[in-house]
């Protein structure tokens, strides 16, 4: 990457957390050469939030916010100071036809006795002696045959729908609690809980608006620096222009893109002289995700965050209680909502009918829902994530360090969620601070920490 001018012109594109990131911060700095494109109608991507006509507002995933960094703070600060409800997790898996608090691997108590027996054996029995060779291993040599084959391995099979043995392990870091088989054996013995693992163990929501609302404020603050409706259609590396749909371009000396990283280099138009560029990018996984949402007509007393389901028999992932993140999502008190999320292959376009069916069916079966809700039902919601999680795939880790190096070399940060392509810094908070160290960088020639892990 090349220093250009004093105040070069820096143009984002699109306007999730990692644009609007950069956007905001752009904009805290008092810069003005900058301008953000978003393909769609409003902002927030993936934390977009949408209200459907009976009133009931709906994310795209079961979104929590918590904090890793001051400037992630402040932005909440700034956008939501008066609007955020603080909640304690209170989360569990429902397998062996009852709810387990989670994480599952330290409360296992609650499972039947030969369950148990058989998770504790396989903890002991474990050989981590060896390195793993991808994700599967890595889950064996960790928590054992026993919890591996009860809930490690089909939950992450759903989640992913991608085979564990074609993932890597390396971005795991705080994202799956490890074990400790003494506090797992004190808490059979002692019958105590252990459920306070992780970063999500306390979180805040906005009470109005859904998440979306974080993003907002920071909307109307950049003004005229946004131009929504602007997909891009081409980027021309020589000259240094994006193209966009309707036929206007924009010149840049850097670029902030947060597009799909394979989308972004399917727009360039002078990859033929870099053919391994196109290739590698092509080869990167995705999955895309389903989202069901029911509103029903009566009062919940369900405390729970949300729910966790390994089982083949259920067709969710996750199942979030999404009326207790505020009041405000569901018409009024006498109403609450479920938000299920569905796992599919990419570029899988499943019948929203047949979804919502079975997604009945199985809340009753487990029972979330009683027979008799059917009738409650006043609300059947539907969203296809075409793109959901970037899966770290074993070659994914090569596939960077092929194509970013290139992209920087042409002044593009390519981050955020899909534009960075790592699964282990695409939370909300890691996200914006990517799009803000972006703009650091450009202007004040520092050194990224979030994206490249230097923390």
């Amino acid at each position: 990457m090349t220093r250009h001018t004093d105040a070069p012109r820096i143009v984002i594109l699109g306007a999730g957390p990692t644009g609007l990131g950069a956007a905001y911060h752009l904009y805290s700095l008092g810069y003005t050469n900058w301008s953000i494109y978003e393909q769609e109608s409003y902002v927030g991507g993936l934390s977009a939030s949408f209200c459907d006509s009976e009133g009931f507002i709906w994310d795209q995933g079961g979104h929590v916010t918590f904090s890793h960094y001051k400037f992630f703070d402040e932005l909440l600060d700034f956008s939501c100071k008066d609007n955020l409800l603080s909640h304690t997790r209170n989360a569990s898996a429902y397998m062996c036809n009852r709810f387990v608090p989670y994480p599952v691997q330290n409360n296992i108590r609650y499972l039947p006795e030969q369950k148990i027996l058989s998770c504790v054996n396989g903890l002991l029995d474990r050989d981590n002696s060896k390195e793993p060779h991808h994700f599967a291993d890595w889950i064996q040599s960790v928590f054992g045959s026993g919890l591996a084959d009860l809930f490690m391995t089909p939950y992450n099979e759903k989640v992913w729908s991608c085979p564990l043995d074609k993932m890597g392990f390396n971005w795991i870091s705080e994202r799956v609690s490890v074990i400790d088989i003494k506090k797992v054996l004190e808490t059979i013995i002692l019958r105590s809980d252990d459920t306070g693992w992780g970063p999500n163990n306390t979180f805040v929501y906005p009470l109005k608006g859904g998440i979306q609302a974080i993003y907002l404020p920071v909307q109307k603050c950049i003004g005229g620096h946004l131009l929504l409706n602007k997909k891009t259609v081409k980027i021309d590396l020589k000259k240094k222009t994006v193209f966009f749909s309707d036929g206007s371009s924009d010149a840049y000396e850097y670029l902030i893109s947060t597009m799909p990283l394979d989308v972004l280099i399917a727009t360039m138009i002078d990859l033929p002289e870099y053919p391994i560029i196109k290739q590698k990018a092509e080869s990167l996984v995705y999955n895309t995700v389903m989202i069901t949402g029911l509103g029903i007509a009566r009062k919940n007393d369900v405390k729970r965050c949300w729910i966790y389901f390994p089982e083949k028999e259920f067709p969710w992932y996750r199942v979030t209680y999404f009326s207790n993140y505020s009041p405000h999502n569901v018409p009024g008190e006498n109403y609450f909502s479920l938000m299920g999320e569905i796992s599919y292959p990419s570029g899988a376009c499943p019948d929203r009918n047949s979804v919502i069916e079975s997604s009945i069916n199985a809340y009753i079966r487990c029972g979330i829902l009683r027979p008799e809700d059917r009738g409650w039902i006043v609300s059947e919601y539907t969203r296809l994530i075409p793109r959901a999680y970037p899966v770290p795939s074993l070659e994914r880790d090569s596939i960077l360090s092929v194509i970013q190096p290139f992209l920087m070399d042409n002044d593009i940060f390519s981050r955020g969620r899909f534009g960075g392509w790592k699964y282990e810094v695409a939370n909300m908070d890691h996200s914006v601070m990517q799009g803000k160290e972006a703009v650091d960088a450009i202007l004040f020639n520092k050194t990224e920490t979030v994206y490249d892990m230097k923390e």
